[in-house]
């Protein structure tokens, strides 16, 4: 019976981390001195109630630089691009992080690591 319950919750795991926001795509343009970044995120937006509702710019020590709050389900728009303008980013950073969350599970664990040339 132990083993079942364990093949079980592994399972609703991995559907869980399935529903996670995935970023596909990232742009990232220095303008001024400030930097837009253009975020495409796929996710199964269900509706109100389980959607993808943001994502973030994070330095490589987590710290966060940025963040595009998502007002919204895009349940007929997938995968969806939103941008976020006039982050600062520090002087010498060569890399930041790109971290998605919905309103199911959070932030996700995983980032998409974006080089800054």
């Amino acid at each position: 019976m132990k083993h079942i319950l364990l093949i079980a919750a592994l399972c609703v795991a991995g559907v869980a981390q399935a529903d996670e926001p995935e970023i596909t795509k990232v742009d990232a343009i220095e303008i001024g001195g400030k930097w837009r970044f253009d975020v495409t995120i796929l996710h199964p937006d269900t509706g109100w109630e389980h959607y993808a509702d943001g994502w973030r710019v994070l330095d490589m020590d987590g710290a966060e630089l940025g963040i595009r709050v998502l007002l919204h389900p895009h349940v007929n728009e997938q995968p969806f691009t939103r941008s976020l303008s006039g982050v600062e980013i520090p002087d010498g950073t060569k890399q930041v992080q790109i971290q998605a969350r919905d309103l199911s599970h959070g932030w996700n664990e995983n980032t998409t690591i974006v080089d800054l040339n």
